[in-house]
């Protein structure tokens, strides 16, 4: 993946996470102050789940494990609307 692309899984079940993040209704950049403050609680390679609605969530995560070096394993389409993005811990 590339530039602007982003893995997104319509219609398929969501691989399970060692964490999930609800930042459903609230704006950037408040969704990866979550994820910053807590990708350390789990362990290496585990995957955390940050459900999150607003738009710009979408693109700024992936872009935040690109600039923090961990792995955009995914984001998947949730039934209420918004995402599950998928944050793999690489260090």
């Amino acid at each position: 993946m590339t530039g602007s692309q982003h893995q997104q899984t319509t219609g398929a079940a969501q691989p399970p996470a060692a964490l999930t993040i609800d930042a459903l209704g609230r704006k950037c950049p408040i969704p990866i102050i979550m994820l910053a403050e807590r990708i350390n609680e789990v362990p290496l390679n585990a995957t955390v789940a940050v459900l999150a609605d607003d738009p710009a969530a979408f693109t700024d995560v992936p872009a935040w494990c690109r600039l923090k070096s961990h792995h955009h394993a995914g984001t998947y389409e949730l039934p209420q609307g918004g995402w599950a993005i998928h944050v793999r811990r690489n260090y």
